[in-house]
Formats: C-alpha cells, structure tokens, sequence
C-alpha cells in the first residue's frame, strides 16, 4: 500500500499556488474514471521521483520543482503517459489509459 496522502479534487489549506508547481488530473480509461492506478512521477532523464494512488474519482496530486516531468499511470485498466514541463501555479494533466 502507498503512504501518499489521500487524492482529492481540492488543494490542501494553506498551500500558496503562487510560490509551487503542482501537477494535478484525473486518471481516466474507456468506462470513466480510473481508482487505484499507481500513478508515477518521472524527472526529465526519466527517473522515478514520486508516485501516488489515484482516488476513487480518479484524482491524482504532485508537488514537483519546475521543469520537465512524465506522468505515468499504471492500472488494471491499462497503462498511459502524459508529459508536462511545469513552472509556478496549477497543471491540469488527464492521464488516459488502455
């Protein structure tokens, strides 16, 4: 089992969206919303950084330095990946799998 936090649509309290990059979306497959897909955070060369479960809307939250991130989910429903180089503020980054 994961030790990440649980994955909601809303920030936590008293997170300053003007001084973090978060990379946040939705994990989605062919019948909606995808719960508990491992969803992993990869640096620019590809390095593992980070993963967490999604929740049982799909949801899934990283706070990442700025730069060049992959997001990859991983599920029963498939697998997909999504790139983003992120900067300061909110990324929304919907992951599809199949």
């Amino acid at each position: 089992m994961c030790g990440s936090p649980t994955q909601t649509v809303d920030l936590p309290a008293g997170v300053d969206t003007t001084n973090a990059s978060i990379i946040q979306g939705t994990v989605f497959g062919d019948n909606g919303p995808v719960a508990g897909a491992f969803v992993r955070l990869l640096d620019g060369s590809g390095e593992f950084t980070a993963e967490v479960v999604s929740s049982p809307e799909g949801y899934y939250r990283f706070f990442a330095a700025p730069g060049d991130w992959t997001v990859r989910a991983l599920s029963r429903s498939g697998n997909g990946t999504e790139t983003v180089t992120s900067q300061i503020g909110i990324h929304h980054i919907d992951v599809q799998v199949a």
